[in-house]
């Protein structure tokens, strides 16, 4: 599989162009970034050529392309790589309208190639594990749940202290879509139920531009979710962490509590409603700071997108799949401006 890589920044550095690098089914054709510097940096590095548009790579022999640009720009280069035909990891947040996502998915359905979405934590394997015991019914039905993902922000593995992440009209939102559509993605994928409604608060604390300005989008964001089982619980993201990141969730069930990455030994602990624990020793999750600093582990997302494509099947995080945390997503920003509660539709 011949794949190139759309945009050149962290995200490219850290994770898909070393991760398909070190895939034996994976071979890179070349990036492209509108810096073209850093996609000559990543060409020298990796191999392939350094394409000068994204018209030209898409008009080169390639199977797939990463899209990892901006927010804004993310439908507009999927649904391009999509007509060209080839099928396409984007990174999340998948769009930055509920319009520009399902137009994502169509256009993947009317080319008939696959449309992935960079949503990681479906992968981690305390997840994975969480949901098998979910599933078996072993612990009931979920009744509440509190899930986390704080850091210090895009600055800290960025290097950048004025990044596009915190400029509104690119990113269109900050930590809800940044961090927030992860943990929303997750609880979905965990229980397999959808969140009818929920009540966010979107807020800028601390986060400021160079000039002390506070920064355009959120740097924490708070939503108390319902299920349509009807089990409530809470959403907690923020970028202004600036002790130990948090990346923890815990499922409170009928026979038992599910607890995960929240010990630094135990990726997942099991404590039943009769006293039994049972700790799993699975995986920990690597920070943003330990993946820019050498300590980089996999994700597990790129070598699921080459494998869905090689092997011809639908990848497990489709755009299709993606498309309810956007949603909720969308709901939560709705929530925040109007001071209400939103259903999800």
């Amino acid at each position: 599989m011949k794949v190139g890589i759309i945009g050149c920044g962290k995200i490219t550095e850290v994770r898909h162009a070393p991760e398909y690098h070190e895939n034996p089914h994976c071979e890179i054709a070349g990036f492209y970034d509108v810096v073209p510097e850093k996609a000559q940096a990543l060409a020298k590095e990796y191999g392939g050529k350094a394409f000068a548009s994204v018209e030209e790579l898409l008009a080169s022999d390639v199977d797939a392309v990463s899209v990892c640009v901006a927010n804004r720009f993310h439908a507009a280069i999927s649904i391009q790589a999509l007509k060209a035909g080839k099928h396409v990891l984007c990174e999340k947040p998948m769009a930055t309208t509920e319009e520009d996502c399902e137009a994502m998915v169509e256009a993947a359905r009317e080319a008939g190639k696959y449309l992935m979405i960079g949503l990681n934590q479906r992968l981690a394997k305390a997840h994975v594990k969480a949901k098998e015991i979910l599933d078996s019914g072993e612990m009931g039905e979920v009744l509440t749940f509190e899930t986390h993902f704080s850091h210090p922000g895009p600055e800290g593995w960025t290097g950048q202290a004025n990044s596009w992440f915190f400029d509104k009209k690119t990113a269109q939102f900050g930590v809800m879509a940044d961090l927030g559509v992860h943990k929303t993605d997750l609880l979905y994928y965990l229980t397999g139920k959808k969140i009818v409604k929920t009540s966010a608060t979107l807020a800028t604390v601390d986060k400021r531009y160079p000039d002390g300005r506070l920064v355009d989008v959120d740097d924490n964001a708070i939503a108390l979710y319902t299920l349509e089982t009807g089990a409530v619980g809470t959403m907690h993201v923020s970028w202004t962490n600036y002790g130990a990141e948090d990346n923890s969730t815990k499922l409170y069930c009928q026979n038992g509590v599910m607890r995960m990455y929240d010990d630094p030994t135990y990726s997942l602990i099991v404590e039943k409603k009769d006293g039994t624990v049972v700790p799993y020793q699975l995986d920990q999750l690597t920070s943003n700071k330990e993946q820019t600093s050498g300590g980089r582990t996999s994700t597990g997302i790129i070598d699921a997108f080459v494998d869905a494509v090689v092997n011809d099947h639908q990848p497990m995080i489709s755009g299709e799949s993606a498309l309810h945390a956007m949603k909720v997503i969308f709901a939560n920003q709705r929530s925040s401006e109007s001071g209400q509660a939103e259903l999800v539709k």
